[in-house]
């Protein structure tokens, strides 16, 4: 983090600030936001930056679409963010390659919001010219979007080579964050992974063998691993392909002489909508079951390491949570880390975040981190693509 100049190091004055954030809002069924939490987080930097009077144009992409979309349009973030900041006004530029005249007439007290990034198929294909062209929109460039700093997009690692580049606040609480979790950490440290894939978690699963001292894992991503003991998970879903690896990983667990924690009974039903369910040990379990959350017992298991923790890092759903039958044992989780007032607890990634958003006592973790990729490739590397682009910006 040395060789990052962030926004509260120096002033940044009277300029364009070309502001990267991540108002990758959660969004309900008819496409309002379920959520604004990613565009609260960001206040703090945008009102330090308008302290100073500068003048914000503000980047940043939702969801995932093809072409120009209306239903990813951020004219609804225009309103939210409106709503969020008295004094000023909030204008979405559709299209920022027609020179809107707005651009040239800014006012101080105008924030401008360019159309949904990823509406351009440049941004996520990384190209520099594109990078260039949102570049000369700025005198400076601001990067306050952890979410994406995992990504090779053209306004994450693109925008520094052609300007003056700082971190935002929220992008150094996240590092400095995960780096008290990562680097000298206080013992035991606990990690807890859930979710659907073993694929993508791979090589985090093997950096935290080396990290904690209890790796347990939830979901989906612990049927693989219990098919691979040879144990049956019915019509559960895991992935066949990656037996091998799982079978790889306990033996490195051994080897490192980590805990790594499966669950030893579990909350079956017919089918992901199945209104009724059976607690079964995973003796009992059949190949009609379909494995959706974890039992009591392995609550029990957990919740007693979860109380012994000092070091806490969560990522992941350990049930199927779409259905409120088999997200007991996630919320079941998430009280037994707010119930350890000693440990450092860091939380994060979206599905997990969804899950959390209606609760009491989000106080009580230490940390929740706003990005799910991006903290796990963090925790794997130590560092992201965007930041390494921020410590080699154009000066």
């Amino acid at each position: 983090m040395s060789d990052i100049r962030f926004i509260d190091d120096l002033p940044i004055r009277d300029k364009r600030v070309l502001l990267r954030v991540d108002f990758n809002v959660s969004l309900n069924p008819d496409f309002t936001i379920a959520d604004d939490a990613r565009i609260r987080q960001a206040l703090p930097t945008i009102e330090f930056l308008l302290k100073n009077h500068n003048r914000l144009r503000i980047i940043s992409h939702l969801g995932r679409p093809t072409g120009r979309d209306a239903k990813y349009s951020l004219r609804r973030v225009e309103r939210r963010l409106l709503s969020l900041l008295p004094g000023h006004s909030v204008h979405l530029v559709s299209d920022f390659k027609t020179h809107p005249p707005i651009l040239v007439q800014q006012r101080e007290t105008e924030i401008l919001l360019l159309e949904n990034i990823r509406f351009y198929p440049e941004e996520q294909a990384g190209q520099m010219a594109f990078a260039k062209q949102l570049a000369a929109l700025g005198d400076v460039f601001v990067n306050d979007a952890f979410g994406v700093c995992h990504r090779k997009d053209a306004s994450v690692v693109g925008i520094p080579r052609f300007l003056p580049s700082y971190g935002g606040l929220l992008l150094k609480k996240e590092i400095a964050m995960l780096d008290k979790a990562i680097q000298n950490p206080e013992k035991p440290v606990v990690a807890i992974i859930g979710g659907s894939k073993i694929a993508t978690k791979i090589n985090l699963i093997k950096r935290l063998l080396t990290l904690a001292d209890t790796v347990i894992l939830g979901g989906g991503l612990a049927n693989t691993f219990l098919a691979a003991a040879g144990i049956t998970v019915g019509k559960s879903l895991y992935e066949k392909a990656a037996l091998a690896e799982a079978k790889r990983l306990c033996a490195s667990a051994k080897r490192a002489g980590t805990e790594l924690v499966l669950p030893e009974d579990v909350i079956t039903g017919k089918h992901r909508g199945d209104r009724s369910s059976v607690e079964k040990l995973l003796s009992q379990v059949n190949a009609s079951d379909n494995i959706l959350d974890i039992g009591p017992e392995t609550q029990a298991h957990i919740g007693q390491i979860i109380n012994a923790a000092r070091t806490i890092i969560w990522n992941g759903p350990v049930g199927y949570i779409e259905n409120p039958v088999f997200k007991r044992g996630t919320d079941f989780l998430y009280y037994a880390i707010t119930e350890n007032r000693q440990a450092f607890s860091i939380v994060g990634g979206g599905d997990t975040l969804a899950a959390l958003s209606q609760k009491e006592h989000l106080e009580k973790i230490t940390h929740i981190s706003t990005g799910g990729g991006a903290m796990l490739t963090y925790i794997e590397r130590g560092t992201l693509p965007g930041i390494d682009a921020l410590g080699h910006s154009y000066t």
